[in-house]
């Protein structure tokens, strides 16, 4: 029987919350010698160690703060990723949204998993003492999760007149950046649609030009050494793919520490792109959770994949025939274990 072929989606910041606590549980052998090494690495810097952090009691400031989620969703994923069952799944590229493409990297061979921790809890904790701006979600599509462009003229409209960034394209949303005054004008002058516009908590202005001197100190404190060529192809997000033959290293530790930094992270191009160029029989999102599937089935419906054009066609479409598999959700994990 022929393998099937898999796409694998790594999440970012904001995936680990207070309903996945304790998901390092029941880890496999691979993923606990490596969370072991991870522990006592924080413990030797006088960080809690990440077992810990995962069994005691979900607490905001502790469990959202860069430092300490950045490296909780990387261990998360790891441990989703050595799960999956590669007698029967091809993964044919890996790819994730902001923080995820760290992880992603880590998987597909461009790090180690020790130097993959070093580079993500590095960057996670280059704002402990001050965040620089932050982060507003808001929606731009109707009830069937169809882009409404109405909406979306509006939303790019209020963005350009107050000088903010589009910080991520998600699927059927917009992330904004910008300084917090500029944020505070945002969230009175955007329409309300039920809870957005929202800011997300602990979240600094990723993927902007904010961020130019956390990509100066991230140069100053990652070394290119740490960077090799992808064993499997990865895409970014600009869409592009990294393959193992033709990348160039130089340009992965440039691209990763420069325009990943302060740049738009399309994850809306990478899915569109993970989806016509690899044709997956399967796309699986890793674990802490399932917050990035509703914008991986808003992509699918701009792109009218296997006839997904509205939120029922996707839903029918994963009752039947599950094409989008969450490890974050206990039976569809049992799929691909």
């Amino acid at each position: 029987m022929s393998k099937k072929r898999i796409v694998v989606i790594c999440p970012g910041r904001g995936t680990y919350t207070r309903e996945t606590i304790k998901y390092l549980r029941d880890c496999n052998k691979d993923s606990a010698s490596m969370i072991k090494w991870m522990d006592k690495e924080r413990k030797s810097k006088d960080k809690p160690s990440l077992t810990n952090l995962d069994s005691m009691q979900f607490k905001s400031k502790t469990h959202m703060s860069g430092e300490n989620a950045s490296p909780l969703i990387y261990a998360c994923s790891l441990k989703d990723f050595l799960t999956i069952n590669q007698k029967k799944f091809d993964i044919v590229a890996i790819t994730g949204n902001s923080m995820g493409w760290y992880t992603a990297s880590t998987l597909a061979g461009v790090f180690t998993y020790k130097t993959g921790y070093h580079v993500i809890q590095t960057m996670g904790s280059m704002m402990r003492k001050n965040i620089i701006g932050g982060q507003i979600i808001y929606p731009i599509i109707d009830k069937e999760w169809q882009i409404d462009n109405n909406i979306k003229d509006k939303v790019l409209s209020e963005i350009q007149s107050v000088n903010a960034y589009i910080s991520i394209s998600l699927g059927g949303y917009i992330v904004i950046g910008a300084e917090q005054k500029v944020l505070d004008k945002l969230l009175i002058k955007l329409p309300k649609i039920d809870q957005y516009p929202l800011q997300i908590p602990y979240h600094a202005a990723f993927h902007t030009p904010l961020l130019e001197s956390i990509s100066t100190s991230a140069f100053n404190r990652i070394p290119e050494s740490y960077f090799n060529k992808p064993a499997i192809p990865l895409i970014d997000g600009l869409g592009n793919i990294w393959s193992p033959f033709s990348s160039n290293i130089s340009d992965l530790y440039h691209y990763t520490l420069g325009p990943q930094v302060t740049s738009t992270y399309n994850f809306t191009k990478t899915i569109s792109v993970a989806i016509k160029e690899f044709c997956p029989d399967n796309l699986v999102l890793l674990g802490p959770g399932n917050t990035l599937g509703g914008a991986v089935g808003q992509i699918l419906i701009k792109n009218k994949w296997n006839g997904i054009d509205s939120k029922k066609s996707f839903s029918d479409k994963q009752l039947n025939d599950t094409y989008l598999i969450s490890m974050g959700i206990n039976d569809q994990r049992k799929m691909v274990s």
